[in-house]
């Protein structure tokens, strides 16, 4: 794979997981708010944006499994980070949501 098609893979995986964080915190804030309605609202948004930057990511571990070797870079390990980072923050402001919900009742 060359590796200017890897580079825009890997931003592709970088601004879709980067809008997912970004919607991610924003839940967060309206939870803390109080407006649990606006944080369901953004936390389905940013589970969107997530996927998209999933399946792409999962597109090139297919390609690698079928034999197709896939070059490796340091925007792409990036990438990957940032992937992973946001699926733990994700799954973090979930549980601080929850937290939210218990304190205010």
């Amino acid at each position: 794979m060359a590796n200017e098609s890897l580079d825009m893979i890997a931003f592709q995986i970088i601004s879709n997981v980067g809008s997912a964080k970004s919607l991610v915190m924003e839940a967060l804030y309206a939870a803390k708010e109080g407006d649990f309605a606006l944080a369901e609202e953004k936390l389905a948004e940013s589970k969107k944006y997530f996927v998209e930057g999933h399946k792409v990511h999962a597109s090139l571990i297919q390609k690698e499994a079928a034999g197709d070797k896939v070059g490796f870079s340091l925007l792409f390990m990036h990438a990957e980070d940032q992937l992973m980072s946001t699926e733990t923050i994700s799954e973090l402001v979930k549980e601080m949501i929850e937290m939210y919900k218990r304190f205010g009742e």
